[in-house]
């Protein structure tokens, strides 16, 4: 029978993958992947062998009909990213939507996810958050996004680059204030795995003295919260 399986691939730790992502990847007709060569790394190590398409935010829209057609012609579908939960910061509800419409059924298997990952370990207000995903580039829509919640009642969960993280936690510390509880999340699940958790300028001296490189989670504190107490 048709349908697409959204399977969660490890955010590092190849160990992470669960053994029903395995059976599904191992089922399916097709597995659609952000980059092959990262897709191909993960079948590889599960020794499966099965046909990949490219499915990227820049050709999402033109793909969903070919994938849609192929689903109902009896065929199985697997939607993975490169790492963590498909459709979470990353390409997938286009085609998840289109699956909605047109009665396709919709797996979602539960596995890795960065944000809640860190979430978890930070020790941070975790009853309730809003997750805000990559900002824009631009320092002034930086800004201008933390100047709206700095007041938000709850945690704020946000995914940053390697190569912004110190303009980032600048920008959050000229608007939070440097007593504003955070942590910092880098390579979880890796060899390398590091959480900074304290005060924005505490915080931002220590980050400053690590290698920058990889993917960064950052969870702020609501106001309210205060570390030492």
């Amino acid at each position: 029978m048709s349908k697409l399986v959204i399977v969660p691939t490890p955010i590092g730790n190849l160990g992470d993958v669960s053994a029903r992502a395995i059976d599904a990847l191992s089922k399916c007709d097709i597995v659609l992947c952000e980059d092959t060569r990262i897709c191909s790394k993960l079948l590889n190590h599960l020794m499966i062998n099965k046909k990949m398409l490219s499915y990227r935010d820049d050709n999402e829209e033109k793909q969903v009909q070919k994938i849609i057609e192929f689903m109902e012609g009896g065929n199985i579908v697997c939607l993975t990213s490169d790492a963590g939960t498909p459709a979470i910061s990353d390409p997938g509800y286009r085609i998840v939507n289109a699956c909605r419409r047109r009665k396709i059924p919709v797996e979602s298997i539960p596995g890795p996810c960065a944000l809640i990952t860190a979430l978890a370990a930070s020790g941070l207000p975790s009853d309730g958050f809003l997750f805000l995903g990559f900002l824009p580039s631009k320092t002034s829509a930086r800004i201008n996004t933390f100047k709206k919640y700095a007041d938000f009642d709850y945690t704020l969960i946000f995914y940053e680059s390697c190569h912004r993280i110190m303009k980032f936690l600048g920008d959050l510390q000229d608007v939070m204030g440097e007593t504003r509880v955070i942590c910092v999340a880098r390579e979880m699940t890796k060899l390398h795995e590091t959480f900074h958790v304290g005060e924005i300028g505490q915080i931002c001296g220590e980050i400053a003295k690590m290698p920058i490189k990889g993917e960064y989670v950052i969870v702020v504190a609501p106001q309210r919260f205060k570390f030492n107490t």
